[in-house]
């Protein structure tokens, strides 16, 4: 159903005329209608339908009305809630809605189609009966004129001044102080051959406003009238409003999440080389297009970094005759902004380098700039980051420059691409010039680092020297950290890494070669190097990389020792607070890719005693969180390095850590031959506390395979041999764990006892809470349940404080089972069930295997 009150009162339902013929119902509908989808009472429609009489008349005959109308019209229309009557119809149902919304759309010729006359206007010819007429009525007008002069300008650009001409006079006439009616029909004369003619409209209007209002015609009349006073010839072409933009990217594709922040305010597009941030703002410009029906303004800042050039040619695509253009930066700045003013432009400005670029062009209009740097001085604009493409948007963006179908080949060659568009549109180019090549072949090429950025290019089309763009304009110190940082393979690196090799990565983000990624969870600020930008780097400086690596590598080797301490500190006289455990540990999450990658860099490089070492150092934290795969790939390299540096000691303490790494992977027969070739070298050497830890492991896999009595003789060896507080505090912990699965609870429950006060005396928070763990256990089974709660919350506690996920979830297992013990068998399900999302997370299969059962 349609109702329409523009013009007189209507409502159709198809062909039918539902359309009241009563006074008091037209009335009654009118109401509604002007208050469409707002809930009415009796009491306002009974003063709106009497105003004059004030509402002096009963509800029951409101009521009435109301219900006579509903069989007029339909009884689902009018909807009563709560006493109030509402017309629940939808903004399609009513003429003065789509009116809106189709001029807002810039619809404007179906939107005049609409228009049948004032509001209204056979109920309230006078616009004085109700207050809500007026008001719609003047509204509507201000709408109506509004879409005419637009429709108008349409016809002027597409060249039918002519036919314009008379319905231009009309308009004038009509409206003689609207000044764009005005320009219009002085345009519409000008390119009619008429030129006296649209002088005198000029000076006509400019008389009625001096006489009348002693004020001149507004900026834009003056220009138009100075631009035919001197014949400016770009007035005869009728080409339209200037869009400058470059054509739109083929196969554009992803980055729906970004396209809508790109348009709209000032808007800085920024991310590295060859990430798309051209390709984005041009695609999203063209996609916004009819939001601006007076052009696109497009510069690229790289060809003409002088905002004055830029200014100059703006100026004269928006018409400014070129004698009219002022001579100084300044004036031209408030020359341009007087035409932008009341203009729907778009401004693009790509590739800008500095804020001093932007700022002089900077208009009320919408504003698009493109650029490696963030431009933080241009406060208040909104800023947009572009990385690289994901897997998925990468493969298809392939796909599209290609013209070959999506498979596993196509699916290396974008990971060898590192999802940088740049170098999937030049890889995408080759295989589209070369029919005859496949992916694989292409693959091939760009396997070997050294060959793979002469690989990435395709006509003038290349990565390296998009990536030369921003090295060549850096200062010496800033190529000199890039060259630096290209001999880390790791994802991301901190600033502590950059500040060490110079110092300059807001330089590097500035010019695109590297991208601030998060601030970790130490509160470092980090940074990342694409893998082709890495390679670049490389070749700028191959002989950098070994003495850059040896800087790093006696700093990071300090480093993690100090952090490592509060896992492994053995000094009785030194308490490590919690809070520096937590921050430790917290450093080294963070670190923990940086520096699982920088030991296959320093085995890389051949400096195999930085590599060892550190792995070694790298062992608690990668057993204590169960980074077991990370904890494989160090001792793998470190291993290699070891026997190739041919130092015994530093292989024996590596294959000390693999075993420790068999027995976290509960593989017993790898991990005792580890430990016994550790042993026997240790041995050799004479290394008596290494012997005694290795005894102690060994001890520990004789108790996963139920050799209890070995596994005491030989822990009892390392408890007697031990030469200090830790060595037999860990010694008595293996014990206290070998004789409670031998049955002797007593004596168990007093070695873990035992071990925990040695360990809370030396500080060792983490394994003395794993002890406590142990010793809640053996509570359980002496039935003594109150001490085997203490000490699983006593267990918690430390967890909590350290922060530790994972030692906490051990813990709320241990009270899982207390609370089974006591009868209280919800409460146990929902702790078990908490540590169970705990392992889950973490993907620890042995609490996972031990939290299952209890959840059921």
């Amino acid at each position: 159903m349609e109702f329409r009150i523009m013009g007189p009162l209507e409502v159709r339902d198809g062909d039918d005329d539902r359309t009241p013929t009563a006074p008091k119902h037209r009335d009654l509908l009118a109401m509604f209608v002007l208050n469409a989808r707002r809930p009415l009472t009796v009491g306002r429609l009974r003063a709106l339908l009497w105003p004059r009489e004030g509402g002096d008349r009963s509800d029951s005959l409101v009521r009435g009305y109301v219900g006579q109308l509903r069989q007029l019209i339909g009884k689902d229309v009018i909807t009563t809630v709560s006493g109030t009557y509402t017309l629940a119809i939808g903004e399609e149902q009513l003429d003065v809605d789509r009116f809106r919304s189709l001029v807002e759309r810039g619809s404007y010729q179906e939107a005049l189609a609409l228009w049948r006359g004032p509001a209204l206007e056979d109920l309230d010819p006078d616009g004085e009966r109700w207050v809500e007429t007026r008001r719609l009525r003047e509204e509507l007008e201000e709408l109506r004129l509004l879409a005419l002069e637009r429709r108008v300008q349409l016809d002027l650009d597409a060249g039918r001044h002519r036919e314009l001409l008379s319905e231009l006079r009309r308009l004038a006439e009509q409206h003689p102080l609207w000044q764009r009616f005005r320009g219009q029909y002085m345009l519409a004369l000008y390119r009619s051959g008429r030129r006296a003619e649209a002088l005198d409209a000029y000076a006509a209007l400019r008389e009625a406003l001096d006489d009348g209002h002693a004020i001149e015609p507004d900026s834009d009349l003056q220009l138009l009238y100075h631009r035919m006073l001197h014949d400016d010839v770009s007035l005869h072409v009728s080409a339209g409003p200037p869009v400058l933009l470059p054509h739109d990217v083929a196969g554009f594709t992803g980055r729906a999440d970004l396209l809508e922040l790109v348009v709209g305010g000032q808007v800085v597009v920024h991310g590295q080389a060859g990430a798309g941030k051209s390709a984005l703002a041009v695609h999203a410009a063209w996609r916004e297009r009819e939001r601006f029906p007076d052009g696109i303004l497009y510069a690229d800042l790289r060809e003409t970094t002088a905002p004055a050039a830029v200014l100059e040619d703006f100026l004269r695509w928006l018409g400014c005759p070129a004698q009219a253009v002022p001579a100084s930066l300044e004036a031209r700045e408030r020359l341009f902004r007087t035409y932008a003013a009341n203009r729907r432009l778009l401004v693009l400005l790509d590739n800008a380098s500095s804020e001093s670029q932007v700022r002089p062009l900077l208009t009320s209009c919408p504003t698009v700039v493109t650029s490696r740097s963030s431009l933080g001085g241009l406060s208040g604009a909104t800023r947009v980051s572009v990385g690289v493409l994901g897997e998925a948007d990468a493969l298809d963006l392939l796909v599209r420059t290609s013209g070959r179908p999506a498979d596993e080949a196509l699916g290396r060659l974008a990971r060898f691409c590192g999802g940088l568009p740049i170098a999937l549109r030049i890889a995408g180019s080759r295989l589209a010039a070369r029919p005859g090549w496949t992916a694989d072949y292409l693959v091939g090429l760009l396997e070997d680092e050294h060959e793979r950025l002469d690989g990435l290019r395709s006509g003038d089309q290349a990565v390296r020297s998009v990536l030369a763009i921003g090295y060549d304009g850096l200062p010496e110190p800033a190529k000199a950290t890039l060259r630096g940082l290209g001999a880390l393979s790791a994802p991301d690196f901190a600033d502590w890494v950059a500040e060490l090799f110079g110092g300059q990565a807001e330089a590097l983000v500035d010019a695109g070669l590297l991208e601030t990624h998060v601030v970790d969870v130490a509160g470092q600020v980090r940074y990342r190097l694409h893998d082709l930008t890495r390679l670049f780097a490389r070749e700028q400086g191959s002989q950098a990389a070994p003495a850059a690596l040896v800087q790093l590598m006696e700093v990071v080797l300090a480093r993690v020792r100090f952090s490592r301490f509060s896992l492994v500190s053995g000094d009785p006289a030194t308490l490590v607070a919690t809070r520096d455990i937590r921050e430790s540990v917290k450093w080294l999450e963070a670190e923990r890719a940086f520096l699982v990658g920088l030991v296959s860099d320093l085995h890389q490089a051949g400096l195999d005693d930085g590599c060892h070492r550190l792995a070694h150092l790298l062992g608690p934290y990668l057993e204590r969180h169960r980074f077991l795969d990370d904890w494989r790939h160090v001792t793998a390299a470190a291993l290699e390095s070891a026997r190739r540096a041919g130092d015994a000691m530093g292989e024996a303490l590596i294959l000390r850590d693999l075993g420790d790494l068999h027995l976290a992977e509960r593989e017993w027969d790898p991990a005792h031959e580890r430990l016994r070739l550790a042993l026997g070298m240790f041995l050799r050497e004479g290394r008596t506390r290494d012997v005694n830890q290795t005894r102690r492991r060994l001890g520990r896999v004789h108790l996963e395979r139920d050799r209890l009595p070995e596994a005491e003789r030989a822990l009892l060896g390392c408890l007697k041999a031990a030469e200090n507080d830790r060595d037999a505090a860990e010694a008595l912990r293996v014990l206290g764990v070998v004789l409670h699965r031998a049955g002797r609870l007593d004596e168990a429950a007093d070695r873990l006892q035992a071990a925990a006060a040695h360990l809370a005396a030396l500080g060792d928070r983490y394994r003395q809470a794993d002890t406590l763990l142990d010793l809640s256990s053996v509570r359980l089974a002496q039935h003594a349940v109150p001490d085997a709660r203490t000490a699983a919350e006593t267990a918690r506690g430390i967890a909590v404080r350290l922060g530790d996920q994972l030692l906490d979830a051990y813990a709320l297992l241990a009270l899982a089972r207390v609370n089974q013990a006591e009868g209280a068998a919800e409460r146990a399900r929902e702790l078990a069930g908490s540590a169970l999302a705990v392992f889950e997370a973490l993907e620890d299969d042995l609490g996972r295997s031990q939290a299952l059962p209890m959840v059921g």
